[in-house]
């Protein structure tokens, strides 16, 4: 292979995974290396840890997503330095066999995480949603909630055994706040004898004026209506404190304090540590979130041969604002860079915004696409069509749309198992 061929990516979500694909059957040596050894379709994540989807169903091998493409290789490794003076990154510590891979181009796509605002010690206490191991838990500390309040006989502890906090008002926290009043009002309605499951307390509190609101107050407000159906209460504050037994949040009345065993975090995400290590090795600027701003091109300011995607960049040469972390801006800027590396386009990125989905439960839902806004029903069904027809497998697509229309009839939420450590006695906090 010719010098200045070796295209490195990093990271194998939606960015990396679109990149590589759109590399495929090129003159391009490319390697795709993830700590991971499958691509997760995170927009359906909250459906695992509601016990709607297994982790089978949104999860995709990258060898076989990729196997077709006969100048693309997969690597499993976690990607901890990069030396841009010798042009290689360095592996963490494995079994595995060598810790160093060589690039002339390279494209870091290694996604974020949680963030808790500088409240680390909150993560055991308040699980996020980024991973099939958070689903998970999540599902395993749902369901331990309603058994443990099965057990329970003083009335004050089963009440905080069925009260639920979510925390934060974005899409993800009203489709995990949705999917509870689902899961008590339907799903679980008759399966326990000692307590009524739709009796939980769902709250949902977000620290700005309104939930949803990168959608129009319309929609923010059909969105509340929909979950106050589903027994899910909305409420404006900021969370101060999280512990084993409660909650704390600051409201305009003052500090209130929540009794519950189980609250989910979905308040914000902060950039890939790798974030770091670039602007370490580089000098890049980072925003406030730790993510990497990059020039109209996806390049680092100094080093065109390295370009930054995803949830790892902002990029706010479009618009003025640093366009959002979501599925389609990765996908496009994945596809723009493979284009440009191929030579078929100099000019900078430019992002086409089709618009913005959110689903609250059963045949509700927001949208704003091509700026026709609408909710409900037929909200809903281009959820379920956009969500099917990005699913990365064949395979994928027909299990979870056999899932979905099988829940859609029965209400029933089949993947609802009990996993992982504590699996047979109450859920831990921390």
């Amino acid at each position: 292979m010719e010098p200045g061929r070796r295209i490195l990516i990093v990271g194998g979500g939606f960015a990396g995974l679109y990149a590589a694909k759109s590399l495929g059957s090129s003159g391009f040596d490319v390697t795709l290396v993830d700590r991971r050894n499958f691509h997760l379709f995170q927009p359906l994540l909250y459906q695992v840890a509601t016990g709607g989807l297994s982790p089978g169903e949104i999860a995709s091998p990258l060898r076989y997503v990729l196997n077709r493409f006969r100048n693309v290789r997969v690597l499993l490794g976690e990607v901890v330095d990069i030396d841009v003076n010798a042009r290689r990154v360095l592996l963490a510590p494995d079994d595995l066999g060598a810790r160093e891979i060589p690039y002339d181009v390279l494209i870091v796509a290694a996604g974020a995480r949680h963030h808790y605002f500088g409240r680390p010690e909150w993560e055991p206490l308040a699980p996020g949603l980024k991973t099939i191991e958070d689903a998970t838990e999540i599902r395993r500390r749902i369901l331990l909630a309603f058994e443990a309040a099965e057990r329970e006989t003083d009335p004050e502890i089963r009440r905080a055994w069925l009260t639920f906090v979510v925390v934060g008002g974005g899409p993800t926290g009203v489709e995990l706040a949705g999917a509870l009043g689902e899961i008590a009002n339907d799903t679980l309605r008759k399966d326990f004898r000692s307590i009524n499951p739709a009796e939980a307390n769902i709250l949902l509190f977000e620290g700005g004026s309104r939930i949803l609101n990168s959608f129009t107050e319309e929609l923010s407000a059909a969105a509340e209506r929909s979950l106050i159906r589903l027994g899910v209460r909305t409420r404006r504050g900021i969370v101060t404190g999280i512990d084993a037994e409660a909650v704390t949040v600051k409201v305009e009345s003052g500090e209130i304090r929540i009794a519950t065993r189980t609250v989910l975090w979905a308040a914000g995400v902060q950039a890939s540590p790798l974030a770091q290590v670039l602007a370490d090795r580089t000098g890049c600027a980072l925003d406030p979130a730790g993510r990497v701003i990059v020039e109209p091109d996806l390049t680092i300011a100094g080093h065109p041969e390295i370009y930054v995607l995803g949830d790892m960049a902002h990029f706010a040469h479009q618009t003025g604002k640093p366009l959002p972390g979501v599925a389609p801006v990765a996908m496009q800027q994945g596809a723009y860079v493979a284009r440009r590396l191929r030579g078929r386009t100099q000019t900078p990125f430019r992002y086409a915004d089709k618009g913005n989905l959110a689903t609250i439960g059963r045949a509700a839902a927001v949208a704003e696409v091509f700026g026709l806004r609408f909710s409900g029903l037929p909200a809903w069904l281009l959820w379920l069509f956009i969500h099917i027809l990005y699913l990365i497998e064949t395979d994928n697509r027909l299990l979870v749309l056999t899932q979905w229309v099988f829940n859609y009839f029965t209400r029933n939420r089949g993947a609802r198992l009990i996993t992982g450590e504590g699996a047979a006695g109450a859920a831990p906090r921390g």
